[in-house]
């Protein structure tokens, strides 16, 4: 028979777990397939999306769908990271969700999208900047699509070694803004070298830095890379999708990984983040929240304040 890998294995038993306290979700996503185009909902499928088939997320994903999944936790704060809308015109996105914001009560910043290797990236980055919610941009770097492929991309434009991609990277500082950097773990050391380039702008490492090799010499790898990047006090991390193509949420195997994660960098660098609705292909919202909550839960009440709110405030200027 094969295994439901849509629900998750090996979770604790949570009762008694305590669950109330105060959270900042630093990144989760709204859809609305009729506001704004998102050419991979919409128009064709991800070749290499990080949890396999992803047809269930091919819909609207509502603010009140948002608080639906989060009931009955203490969600305070939220903030939007970019959801792969139409490149042509990034500053959509950012348009329509400031637009419902007020009204709406979340999210209460945004990370939005500008590439940063065109000879108009200080252009986007100004549209973009000019909205008070948003806090940061998150752009992709070219990244290769295994790890053994990891040297084919190197060097070419809007990889991590591209001279003007790097040059457009540094223009963050300008606006204010911070990185969201999100590339999976065999390039976490060349992005390493990048974030050292610049000390001075904020950064924080998406998804737990995608370990999607959970052997021990692909762990090694990941754990290097990890380390490099905390080495560095500008670069942060979020705790975050945790989920495997072509396999369930294991909590025996997640736990080890965050436990590792929060020793690298620090509860003072580390934040919680739901990915929602996307995590939500291998787990519920609720069900990830205690099985975080329960991972640390010999932790000291700081440590999981700085974790499940404290970080992300402090960082997202919240």
């Amino acid at each position: 028979m094969t295994e439901d890998i849509s629900k998750p294995r090996n979770l604790p038993d949570f009762a008694g777990l305590d669950l109330d306290f105060d959270i900042i979700d630093s990144h989760h996503h709204l859809f609305d397939l009729q506001a704004v185009h998102y050419p991979w909902l919409m128009d064709r499928q991800e070749e290499h999306f990080l949890l396999g088939n992803y047809d269930a997320l091919k819909r609207n994903y509502s603010i009140a769908d948002y608080r639906a999944d989060a009931d009955p936790l203490r969600v305070v704060k939220t903030v939007h990271v970019e959801a792969e809308s139409d490149r042509d015109d990034p500053v959509a996105e950012t348009r329509w969700l400031s637009g419902g914001m007020a009204k709406a009560g979340l999210p209460d910043a945004i990370v939005a999208h500008a590439w940063l290797h065109r000879r108009d990236s200080a252009e986007v980055l100004a549209a973009q900047a000019a909205f008070p919610a948003v806090r940061g941009i998150r752009s992709k770097p070219r990244t290769s699509a295994t790890a053994h492929a990891r040297d084919s991309v190197r060097g070419q434009p809007a990889s991590m070694q591209d001279p003007a991609w790097r040059e457009g990277l540094g223009l963050l500082r300008q606006f204010g803004l911070s990185w969201d950097l999100r590339v999976p773990f065999w390039h976490l050391g060349e992005a390493a070298e990048v974030c050292a380039l610049y000390p001075d702008l904020p950064i924080v490492v998406e998804h737990t830095g995608l370990a999607w090799d959970r052997s021990e010499s692909g762990l090694a790898e990941w754990r290097r890379g990890m380390a490099a990047l905390a080495a560095m006090d500008h670069v942060h991390l979020k705790i975050s999708e945790l989920g495997l193509a072509g396999a369930a949420w294991d909590y025996l195997d997640n736990r080890r990984l965050v436990r590792e994660a929060i020793e690298i960098f620090g509860f003072s660098r580390c934040m919680f983040a739901s990915n929602f609705p996307v995590a939500g292909l291998r787990i519920g919202y609720v069900a990830q929240v205690g099985a975080i909550a329960h991972m640390i839960q010999d932790c000291s009440a700081w440590e999981r304040s700085a974790l499940f709110h404290d970080t992300a405030k402090r960082f997202y200027r919240l």
